[in-house]
């Protein structure tokens, strides 16, 4: 078998996807290698000590709350489209948070990790993977890193 034609197994793929959502969200594992530059910076700890206040700040146009609520909405989404949803998104809806209070920070935090939890859970369900589902999961993990670092520069701002 030469190399152009080496496939990897399905199960693979999703622990590799799995893998780099979970050094996103989490963070990498104390005293293990990296995929990013800063070490241990997953979205769950660079929300945690983040206040309502700080969180709903405009910087630049946008806003750490707003931020947060787009990278959870698309998380969401590409989740339904693996599942077979069809129809339409309108992506402008994954912005309409941008201030919050208290309470709905700590929600909207939550729902990040519940977000986060099922898109692990949609990736392990997919038994065979079609081109466009491959897309979705590597977009899944280049989105979700993206937003991060723009949460953590927005931190250091606010």
């Amino acid at each position: 078998m030469t190399a152009a034609s080496t496939q990897i197994e399905s199960r693979e793929f999703v622990e590799t996807v799995a893998f780099l959502l979970r050094e996103t969200f989490e963070g990498s594992p104390e005293g293990e290698s990296s995929a990013y530059l800063d070490k241990g910076a997953g979205l769950f700890n660079t929300l945690g000590p983040i206040h309502h206040e700080a969180a709903s700040r405009e910087f630049h146009g946008t806003t750490i709350a707003a931020q947060t609520e787009h990278a959870k909405f698309y998380l969401d989404r590409l989740c339904e489209f693996i599942n077979g949803r069809t129809e339409r998104v309108n992506w402008e809806d994954s912005w309409l948070i941008d201030t919050v209070n208290a309470e709905e920070w700590d929600t909207l935090r939550e729902m990040v990790r519940l977000s986060y939890e099922n898109t692990l859970r949609c990736l392990a369900s997919v038994e065979r993977w079609t081109e466009d589902e491959v897309g979705m999961a590597i977009g899944m993990v280049a989105h979700t890193a993206y937003h991060l670092g723009a949460i953590r520069q927005l931190a250091k701002r606010v």
